[in-house]
């Protein structure tokens, strides 16, 4: 995998080329399984995938001009900062919501692509073809919003999420979320089969603080090192470490607390209670933020809550 520093003018226009027909084609897709129940929105996709056929035609014309015929294959998943797409368009049916959501994250990408790749080439064609696709990407949000108040009824706008509250969820509730379901869940089983082993609530305590601290500082570096957030709107890669780091940290010190109470039975069963209630909010912020069904929500994070409690609860018994 290669920074996207490292890349040369040939392999930007490459990666470009690249980029505009994938675009495309999931807007076609998109288009595609929108058509039966929601036509207008299928349309005003069937928009989007024409727009970027036409940037992908300029940008292979240019290639062409400079480099000659042969087109080097440089995908997405071959460039470092790029975040992964959900595959969103082979999902039946397709959830309204989702669908315009990704689009809006794919377009910010983009433009943001487009922004850094002119910033940074010296040819004056290619930066000027650069800096006119990124400014008509940055456009495509504004006309993609005309294009929906000319074809979309107001019944199917309801739900639309604004840009800010994207980037929101892009760069605090997903990393925040990922940091607080693995503080909730990861900890369990240090926390409850020390607790069950020695049947002390102090190295219950201590435990559950090590285990806390220590996932709190691995989920932190590894958030931070896997997306440097250039390309995809993600925000800084150590704030979104930092906030990844202490939800974790949060989440596995709220069930190790009530170890702080010296009954040990009362504090293994208000332990117990604070395990709920986080798995309950996790549950809250997947079906706020991700669009996750609330029985879908509950399954996931229940049963992920179970089997680490379950695990530890055997180690601590045996």
């Amino acid at each position: 995998m290669k920074k996207f520093e490292e890349l040369t003018e040939r392999e930007v226009l490459a990666l470009a080329i690249g980029l505009e027909e994938e675009d495309e084609r999931v807007y076609a897709d998109f288009a595609e399984g929108l058509r039966q129940d929601y036509p207008a929105t299928a349309a005003m996709f069937e928009g989007m995938r024409e727009e970027e056929s036409g940037h992908r035609r300029r940008l292979i014309e240019l290639f062409q001009k400079k480099f000659g015929e042969h087109i080097p294959l440089i995908r997405r998943q071959d460039v470092r900062g790029f975040v992964e797409r959900p595959a969103l368009w082979l999902v039946r049916p397709l959830r309204i919501e989702a669908v315009r959501k990704e689009a809006s994250t794919m377009e910010v990408e983009t433009r943001r692509f487009y922004e850094k790749a002119a910033a940074r080439t010296q040819d004056a064609s290619i930066r000027q073809l650069l800096d006119d696709l990124a400014n008509e990407e940055r456009d495509h949000e504004t006309r993609a919003q005309e294009l929906d108040k000319q074809k979309l009824p107001d019944s199917v706008k309801a739900d639309e999420e604004v840009a800010q509250r994207r980037l929101f969820v892009l760069q605090i509730v997903q990393p925040g979320l990922a940091g607080l379901m693995d503080g909730s869940v990861s900890t369990l089983a240090p926390v409850f089969a020390a607790a069950l082993a020695t049947q002390k609530s102090w190295d219950a305590f201590l435990v559950g603080l090590a285990a806390s601290a220590g996932a709190g500082i691995s989920m932190g570096f590894a958030e931070a090192l896997s997306d440097d957030g250039s390309l995809t709107g993600r925000g800084h890669p150590w704030v979104r470490g930092l906030i990844c780091g202490a939800m974790t940290a949060v989440g596995g010190i709220g069930h190790t607390l009530p170890f702080l109470i010296k009954d040990f039975r009362l504090a293994l069963w208000a332990a117990g209670l604070v395990v709920l209630a986080e798995l309950a909010v996790i549950t809250w912020i997947r079906r706020r933020y991700m669009d996750t069904p609330w029985v879908t929500a509950a399954l996931q994070v229940g049963l992920g809550g179970v089997l680490v409690f379950i695990t530890g609860v055997l180690i601590g018994s045996s």
